[in-house]
């Protein structure tokens, strides 16, 4: 893949994204697109990736060929208070007044895990994702939706939390395509298809 932002010429609002990122944990495969109209795209890492701290290394994952529409927002480990201690108070942040370890700051909240998105996802406007999610290959987020556990594969979700709708595919179509992989392939074998990509044409991308 290029090192271009801009996938279209005269297209200010939509960046590649994988070539915006600076942080080592966020990781964004080939293709992947981000569009804001609202504010500059560019800065998404900052506007968009939210409570994703050093200290804790967790990653924001996210594969190749996803659609990410404007204001959609992964919100991480950080921003949870720990429900295990007796108060919601996060005390270890405040390590100076409360003469606490600084090593121990990561205790003021309870870590989750990764996110983890998958390839072909279409993340919707304003969309939010939170700490430990897993979103399947090829998986849909309505509007506004608010992503609080995994979502498999070629599945539609949305609400608050986000709840399964439907399938995309039936189970045939979905298992096929998660063999095929269409997203691994090099450029110009994907280029030769996608006319079958768009028309569901599956039997010739084999």
């Amino acid at each position: 893949m290029s090192q271009k932002i801009y996938p279209r010429s005269k297209d200010r609002e939509t960046v590649y994204l994988k070539n915006v990122i600076t942080d080592p944990n966020i990781i964004i495969g080939d293709y992947t697109i981000y569009n804001d109209f609202a504010v500059e795209p560019r800065d998404f890492e900052k506007n968009n990736v939210l409570y994703h701290y050093p200290i804790n290394r967790d990653k924001l994952i996210i594969g190749k060929f996803c659609s990410i529409a404007c204001g959609a927002k992964f919100i991480f480990n950080s921003a949870n208070h720990s429900l295990s201690s007796l108060s919601s108070y996060p005390f270890p942040i405040f390590f100076e007044e409360w003469d606490l370890d600084i090593k121990d700051i990561t205790k003021a909240w309870d870590n989750k895990g990764d996110i983890v998105i998958g390839n072909d996802v279409w993340i919707g406007y304003e969309a939010v994702i939170l700490a430990g999610v897993t979103i399947g290959d090829g998986a849909v987020i309505g509007a506004r939706a608010v992503v609080t556990k995994d979502i498999p594969p070629y599945t539609i979700v949305g609400g608050v939390p986000a709840r399964s709708i439907r399938k995309r595919f039936s189970e045939e179509i979905t298992d096929s395509l998660l063999k095929i992989k269409w997203w691994d392939w090099p450029k110009e074998r994907i280029r030769e298809h996608i006319s079958d990509i768009q028309s569901g044409n599956i039997k010739n991308m084999y």
